[in-house]
């Protein structure tokens, strides 16, 4: 079956990984802006690594098939440093016409600071501005309840639409508090921190799969692109149908992402299915 891998850090793999993905099915990425494992000192390091993202990375995922699109945001890692986080947004909006940009994220808290709070609050208000979707990132383990609930708190300033906002790295102590708010909520696959395939699909099995994204991020740390692909046959394992893994791991993506219309990948409809004869992926 085809993928599309919602949330996924390219600059931080190889070639060979986006080959290998395109083996297992995935057939479009969609890469946030992300921190560097370093806090970076310029405006314009923050421009070319946009440029990066949105100019050269979907040539290198396209020689295996893949399509590639990407965010643009200052990471909450960095936004402490307002002056710089204000120079990053200024010169945002030249990305949003790039044929490849989606929106702004990933945005949201780290530890979740007043000046953290602050530029999460000014990238809505562009996002808004500029009729962007919009992708946020919410706290490691120990500050994620704390994180979550005043995100939660800051959207609900703006005049957002619900349908249009995705809060990544949900987990079972936050899921229900961003459901109930009407937004798409995203559960990051790791193979250390955040969740694991198993306890991903027993979120599945206990909240229903609307409004829902599965990624596995992949980024430089200890991490894993195919835990996604573990998460499909982990989900097909548990007697779902294979209609049922495409609408959680393909066409959900192209629902929340193709409002966009950059994005114009079509949903897949399985009409008839020989279950005894199905690949699990």
């Amino acid at each position: 079956m085809q993928i599309i891998q919602p949330h996924y850090h390219g600059i931080a793999r190889t070639a060979q990984d986006y080959e290998r993905m395109a083996m297992s099915g995935v057939v479009a990425v969609a890469e946030p802006a992300f921190w560097a494992g370093f806090d970076r000192k310029y405006p314009e390091t923050f421009i070319d690594y946009f440029h990066q993202i949105s100019d050269f990375e979907p040539t290198r995922a396209a020689e295996y098939g893949i399509r590639h699109f990407c965010w643009v945001a200052v990471n909450p890692k960095e936004a402490e440093n307002t002056e710089l986080s204000r120079e990053v947004l200024k010169e945002m909006p030249q990305f949003f016409e790039k044929p490849t940009v989606l929106g702004i994220g990933e945005i949201g808290l780290h530890k979740s600071t007043p000046n953290e709070c602050e530029i999460f609050a000014e990238h809505v208000q562009l996002a808004l501005d500029h009729d962007q979707l919009i992708l946020i990132h919410t706290p490691h383990l120990e500050d994620k309840v704390t994180g979550t609930k005043r995100i939660l708190e800051i959207l609900r300033d703006f005049p957002v639409d619900p349908d249009r906002v995705w809060i990544d790295h949900a987990e079972e102590h936050t899921i229900k508090m961003i459901q109930d708010e009407g937004y798409w909520t995203g559960f990051t696959l790791y193979p250390i921190t955040k969740c694991s395939p198993k306890r991903a699909c027993d979120m599945v099995e206990i909240y229903g799969h609307e409004r829902l994204l599965i990624n596995s991020s992949a980024d430089w740390g200890p991490s894993d692109p195919f835990t996604l692909q573990e998460c499909v046959v982990e989900y097909r394992r548990r007697g779902n149908s294979l209609q049922q893994a495409i609408e959680v791991f393909y066409n959900n993506p192209v629902r929340f992402l193709a409002q966009n219309p950059k994005f114009d990948i079509p949903l897949v409809r399985v009409e008839e299915i020989h279950e005894d004869s199905a690949s699990p992926v």
